[in-house]
């Protein structure tokens, strides 16, 4: 039989095209979104670096003030420098490209070092609690989840125990209509840990798949906040042993350094696990990607790159900094 002949080579070609044209789509629309901070960062970097012959401490003094400046934060960068001061001590930075190069590795490898994906295979039902401040994102991160895991197969079900902020369930029902999934609400200023108790009991006796709990956040009144998490998170174990299985904590990457002073608190209130970075595509500050990732030891589970549901993506710090340095 010749090659191109078979009777599932013609599809197989055309399925494996069609892959691959969808795969350099959404490559193209996570760059377009990180294009400003591509620019703010790795503009300044390649200005800096690239024609250079000879690399030296003034240069990489030079990057240091970049990366601080571009929100990778001072911890973070200064241990990067470190890491470059010792390659370059090897002599492996020969020139302007090598540095870039190298940075791009350590970047990478901070990212790895904590990059693990959300299984919601791990328990049924798999409960996500989503923690952050209001105005980052959360409601609408929310949203875009429950229709991207209702589109895989799953049965989702989602909690408003946000019932301080106004209009808080209302914004959460039309996600839950648009996504087709139901949502379990009391009025507003009811006691949150109420609806939470009502919504693990429907969870369980739907037998849904995901069940997601909204949450308010408002950092002015931390002891408030903190106390108020306790007993959410009382009534989920209480209710589903071992749940919350995640608690995910929503930024908006545009806050850039204070969205390091948000992780602190939310660590501290409800034991965040995993991350999610929203409207990089309107921000220069999505190096705090990687400083909130490596200071705090969490993994970056989604990232927001537009408006639209696919563009809350899985995180993946290959692509991501593929994307970033992408000339």
């Amino acid at each position: 039989m010749s090659a191109g002949t078979g009777p599932f080579s013609f599809q197989s070609g055309r399925a494996a095209a069609a892959g691959g044209d969808v795969m350099a789509g959404l490559f193209e629309r996570l760059k377009n979104g990180l294009k400003r901070t591509t620019d703010g960062l790795v503009g300044r970097i390649d200005a800096l670096v690239l024609g250079k012959k000879t690399i030296d401490a003034d240069t990489l003094e030079e990057l240091e003030e970049i990366l601080i400046t571009s929100d990778i934060g001072v911890k973070t960068t200064m241990e990067l420098t470190r890491s470059l001061e010792q390659r370059l001590s090897r002599n492996e930075l020969k020139d302007g490209e090598a540095l870039r190069d190298a940075l791009k590795q350590e970047l990478l490898a901070k990212l790895q070092a904590h990059h693990r994906p959300l299984q919601l295979s791990a328990a049924k039902p798999f409960v996500l609690l989503v923690v952050g401040v209001n105005g980052v994102g959360k409601t609408t991160t929310i949203g875009k989840l429950a229709s991207r895991y209702v589109a895989e197969g799953h049965t989702v079900l989602l909690a408003a125990a946000d019932t301080f902020r106004a209009a808080a369930a209302d914004q959460l029902g039309v996600w839950a209509e648009r996504a087709g999934v139901d949502l379990i609400r009391h009025q507003e200023g009811a006691d949150p840990s109420a609806v939470t108790f009502d919504a693990c009991k429907a969870a369980l006796a739907r037998g849904v798949d995901l069940l997601i709990v909204d949450t308010a956040g408002r950092l002015h009144t931390k002891v408030n906040l903190m106390e108020e998490m306790k007993k959410i998170l009382r009534v989920i174990d209480r209710e589903i042993p071992g749940a919350p299985h995640e608690t995910l904590l929503v930024l908006d990457a545009a806050t850039g350094q204070n969205a390091l002073n948000q992780t602190r608190i939310f660590q501290e209130s409800a034991g965040v696990t995993g991350l999610a970075l929203t409207k990089l595509d309107g921000s220069a500050k999505g190096g705090v990607v990687v400083a909130v990732s490596h200071e705090y030891g969490l993994p970056v589970r989604f990232i927001g790159v537009g408006e639209g549901v696919d563009d809350l993506r899985d995180f993946d710090p290959q692509e991501f900094v593929d994307a970033l340095f992408q000339r």
